[in-house]
């Protein structure tokens, strides 16, 4: 085992290690934890405790943690030299696999923008994972709270944050301005600094992969990504791309897109299909207090899931109790989302609610979900009879208010007193499968509403396009197209491909001027003897205005839409006629 120069591991217990690709978590794991600085102490000691309890409750003795003090923040630079981000606790980070962290100051001045970016930096941790659901009680600025219960997948290495910006004023600001300005024809403020936001194919299929993983691994409902693509379309717009590319190649057997939902399935969710859907940053905003529990997980980009996992906090009760992690493939540092709170510590009075649920996840990522279960389901209780702190205990009547290792008691006690963990998951099962009915008919009676109430606005031809393709062979007579045509009600037919691979379309202006005008006999006449071929395809990722620009230059009425070198869809003028006068049409 390595020796290191202030860090102790266990003698007891075992590392959790990766075998084929998963945790391996044996009953007695080694996990290492971050006091953190200010309240950081105070918290730590105290859900230390309620973890330990929990574990001993729910497998009676059989498991137990044994716990690895590392060193970060102010602890750390006392020890290591002014080294507040000492090599050695990184390397044991790494090493043990999973941890958990208290909240840390950044020093001023030096060194680092943030300690905790510079973690997920050095760690490779990619995603930041934060789940926001309310718990019965926590005092909320919303009606219905409880409909609040989803789990944001934040980007953590690219986007703005990325840190790639220029001061004005400066020889590089210049520099890059020239070459904008010159090279780029870029226009843009004298003076301006400037800022490079990067978004990569790699970062936005790892980020989504891993969140739709979670929501098979959790039964959740669907996957919604999150982006402003309909301004930033190279970028945010990307990231909605590739993230729909992810599910439709790596998970195509148990997922659909919103539109399959509504046009294939009529709104009835497939039993096992996980729906990816896509929302506009500021629209998920209004969604996320209008209607929450349409949304279950979210994957997004680094900025707009900083703004938007504190602002959904926010609606439950606050960051207080928000819990979070930063994983890279494996190895994960669960952390408190709030800051030290330096004039509040060593006094025993926060509320360790943050890190209490982050060691929550910590659990549940080792899959000791007893365990976890075990808290979750008590912290409602002791929260209901009023043993708050201070935080809470000024907004509840009749509260009574206790410090932070009083509350660490209370929860304890409770969970030394036994929960009924198989009723209590079964009452939430049955409650779940109800909402989810009740969510299932109302897109059943009126898709449109709800399409329209759950803010998803078409921006690209896959949006609008009809999925149910209907076509024909080019060896089948005019005639046979023409019946084809006649039975569906339909003014087009697509035309599978011919020996070089070329679709085809034929509609009914074709057989206007090229069978009835050249007065040829359709009985006798071969599709491919007059349909369109080869036909000017578009992606699905094209968006809706490019497509009306399309098809006024072509003077086409329709555009088929491809996938590769196979045609999908048709999207039509009257398509995007009836999504301007339906969903109305805004210039961005």
């Amino acid at each position: 085992m390595s020796v290191y120069r202030h860090i102790k591991i266990p003698t007891t217990g075992e590392k959790i290690t990766i075998r084929n690709g998963r945790l391996h978590v044996p009953d007695q794991p080694i996990i290492g934890y971050v006091e953190g600085d200010g309240i950081g102490p105070d918290i730590t000691r105290a859900c230390l405790r309620v973890w330990d309890a929990a574990v001993e409750k729910a497998y009676g003795g059989k498991r137990k943690i044994h716990w690895c003090e590392t060193y970060l923040g102010e602890k750390a630079a006392s020890l290591y030299d002014g080294n507040y981000c000492p090599d050695e606790t990184l390397q044991v980070l790494k090493d043990l696999v999973v941890s958990i962290k208290g909240p840390l100051t950044t020093p001023v001045g030096g060194g680092f923008r943030s300690l905790n970016v510079a973690l997920r930096q050095e760690l490779d941790l990619y995603a930041c994972v934060r789940p926001v659901r309310h718990y019965a009680g926590v005092p909320s600025p919303l009606k219905r709270p409880d409909k609040v219960d989803v789990v944001i997948f934040r980007e953590n290495t690219e986007d703005v944050y990325a840190g790639i910006e220029y001061k004005t004023g400066t020889p590089e600001n210049e520099k890059l301005a020239r070459f904008l300005r010159e090279e780029m024809n870029a226009k843009f403020f004298d003076g301006a600094g400037l800022g490079i936001k990067p978004i990569s194919e790699f970062g936005s299929k790892r980020l989504v992969r891993k969140a739709i993983q979670y929501a098979i691994d959790n039964g959740r409902e669907s996957v919604t990504l999150v982006h402003k693509g309909n301004i930033m379309k190279f970028t945010e717009g990307a990231f909605r791309n590739w993230g729909y590319e992810v599910a439709r190649e790596e998970f195509g057997s148990v997922t659909i897109t919103e539109e399959q939902l509504y046009g294939e399935y009529k709104g009835k969710q497939p039993e096992g299909k996980i729906v990816i859907k896509d929302r506009i940053a500021d629209i998920m905003f209004q969604m996320m207090l209008l209607r929450p529990e349409e949304f279950d997980v979210i994957a997004t980009m680094n900025l707009n899931g900083d703004y938007l996992s504190d602002a959904i906090a926010a609606e439950v009760g606050g960051v207080g109790i928000a819990p979070g992690a930063n994983i890279a493939d494996h190895v994960a540092v669960f952390e408190a989302t709030h800051g030290t709170a330096p004039k509040y510590a060593n006094l025993n009075k926060v509320n360790p609610g943050s890190l209490l649920f982050s060691g929550v996840m910590m659990l549940e990522y080792m899959g000791w979900k007893e365990a976890a279960d075990l808290i979750t389901l008590v912290y409602p209780e002791v929260v209901s009879d009023g043993i708050v702190t201070y935080d809470f205990a000024r907004q509840i009547d009749g509260a009574t208010e206790v410090g932070t290792s009083q509350f660490a008691d209370a929860l304890i006690e409770r969970i030394r007193g036994g929960v009924d963990l198989e009723a209590k998951r079964k009452a939430q099962q049955a409650q779940l499968a109800k909402e989810r009915k009740q969510r299932e008919i109302r897109r059943l009676l009126q898709p449109l509403e709800e399409m329209v109430d759950t803010g998803r606005v078409p921006t690209t031809v896959g949006d609008l396009m009809t999925r149910s393709l209907i076509t024909v062979s080019d060896g089948e007579t005019v005639e046979s197209a023409m019946h084809v045509m006649t039975d569906n009600d339909i003014s087009s037919v697509v035309v599978e491909p011919d020996d070089e691979g070329r679709w085809g379309i034929l509609t009914r202006r074709d057989i206007v001027t090229r069978i009835v005008r050249m007065n040829k006999n359709p009985a006798t006449t071969r599709v491919r003897d007059i349909c369109s071929r080869p036909v000017t395809s578009v992606p699905a990722e094209m968006s809706i205005r490019e497509a009306a620009a399309m098809i006024s230059d072509t003077n086409f009425s329709r555009l088929p839409v491809a996938q590769g070198d196979k045609i999908i869809g048709i999207v039509t003028e009257t398509d995007i006629f009836n999504a301007v006068e339906k969903f109305a049409w805004t210039q961005e």
